[in-house]
């Protein structure tokens, strides 16, 4: 499979008169993981929206292995490969975890070596599943399609911590380009080479390698910029 790298430069996004992204430059090589990492609020779910497409540049720039793609749709970026698992409604309630699986792949057996839990909820509505088991769900659809560009928000929400650390597993060792924006870097995370790219409210203060990162009491350094919103 090719590989993919994708980045904002100097990206700018406004809800209405309110700017959520102040001018973000962030990159995602690949293959491997790279994290957004930042409190509700700082912009890293607005900036993995703008990688995916899903809500549109004032200005700036969405460049994919070297070409801009800022103008292309969501759907265009998803047929060349970048599929997105948002935070919430990533799986489709109404049908079975099966037929969920089904719609991504005609063959499955991989997903259920990896999450032995959805074995036993073949049968079931995905609307009726806990949060983490969703998760595993959504996660499971993103393996299946086979993606260049991933990009996954609070990918371990309500997974227990081995169920978290088999995530990131599975993720670390895809050969593409992963982005996923978290609250706190994963403590799977500590010690394995992971990019990081820190927001705080529209604004990115900082950017290098996981082993890198100061302490949480950073998170007050920078004030903030004039019209910014409370985006996630």
């Amino acid at each position: 499979m090719t590989t993919s790298t994708i980045s904002l430069r100097h990206a700018r996004v406004r809800y209405g008169p309110l700017e959520a992204l102040h001018g973000v430059t962030i990159a995602a090589p690949a293959p491997g993981v790279t994290v957004l990492l930042g409190r509700n609020g700082s912009g890293r779910t607005t900036a993995l929206r703008a990688l995916a497409g899903t809500v549109p540049l004032s200005a700036g720039a969405v460049v994919w292995d070297g070409t801009d793609v800022t103008r292309l749709p969501a759907h265009e970026r998803a047929r060349r490969g970048l599929c997105l698992v948002p935070e919430r409604q990533a799986v489709f309630g109404s049908l079975t975890v099966r037929e969920n699986l089904e719609l991504a792949s005609p063959s499955y057996d991989e997903v259920l070596d990896a999450y032995p839990q959805l074995a036993a909820l073949l049968p079931r509505r995905a609307g009726t599943l806990s949060g983490g088991e969703q998760r595993m769900l959504a996660l499971s659809r993103a393996l299946l399609a086979r993606a260049r560009v991933l990009l996954v928000d609070e990918p371990t929400q309500g997974m227990s911590p081995s169920v978290a650390a088999r995530t990131y597993d599975l993720l670390s060792g895809l050969h593409a380009c992963v982005v996923v924006a978290e609250q706190r870097l994963p403590p799977v995370l500590h010690g394995r080479p992971a990019l990081v790219h820190e927001l705080r409210r529209g604004t990115v203060v900082f950017s290098g390698e996981a082993a890198e990162l100061d302490p949480p009491a950073r998170a007050d350094r920078t004030p903030p910029p004039p019209g910014s919103r409370p985006s996630g």
